[in-house]
Order: C-alpha cells, then structure tokens, then sequence
C-alpha cells in the first residue's frame, strides 16, 4: 500500500511520544510546517542524548522514502531531511547519518550536493 499524505502523521506521530502536540489549527493540512516542527523536536532529543529514542522515527522516514507516493517521497525528503540538515544547532548534522535508512542516506547525500552546488537538482545519490 502507498503512503498519502494523509497518513503521515499518523505514522510519525507515534514514533515520538514526547512530541508536544502540534498546536496549528490545520495540522496536517500543512506537511511541510508540521515535518519542520517535529525535525526541531527530534533535533532537541539528540542534543539532549536521546538519540535512541528515534530509531523508529527514522523509520517511518525511511518507509516515507519507500512507500509514498511522489508527494510523500518528496516530503520525507524537502519537509524531514533537510528540516534536519538544516538545523545549527546540531553542528554537523552529519552526525545524524547513522540514523538514517539506506535510501534516506541516498536522498541526504542528493541534498548535499544541491546545497554544495555540485548537482543543479536533488536526486539521490549512492
């Protein structure tokens, strides 16, 4: 079965408990403000050396990157990953790599790229 965008917080949210509950009137119906919300909570766990508490987060992730459809794909791309990548206070957010999925890795590393200007497009890379 395809995951829509419908499901996405259904699967996220359960991954993490401790989420605080997103207050916008229209969560879900903007994807991309409640992935940058949960990435900053996520981030906020591994600074605070919770990082084995989103074992499973990065799983929906990854199964967001596998089993969505080109909407979700892209959201579990633009709306998860490079929420992450961007965050400073992570420092290097490569630190988070070894979180990530197989295909995940390939999509971080396409941001990579189109952020170093070494590929016009994010696409996946091996």
């Amino acid at each position: 079965m395809t995951i829509t965008r419908e499901q996405v917080l259904d699967l996220v949210l359960p991954t993490l408990p401790s989420v605080p509950p997103l207050l916008d009137e229209d969560a879900g119906e903007l994807p991309y403000i409640d992935a940058g919300g949960i990435c900053a909570h996520v981030t906020d766990l591994f600074l605070a050396g919770r990082g084995d508490e989103l074992t499973d987060f990065f799983a929906v992730v990854e199964r967001l990157h596998v089993e969505g459809d080109p909407y979700v794909r892209e959201l579990a791309t633009i709306g998860y990953l490079e929420s992450l990548q961007d965050v400073a206070a992570l420092g290097d957010p490569e630190v988070l790599v070894p979180l990530l999925g197989p295909e995940s890795r390939r999509w971080w590393r396409g941001l990579n790229a189109f952020w170093s200007g070494t590929s016009p497009t994010v696409v996946p890379l091996d």
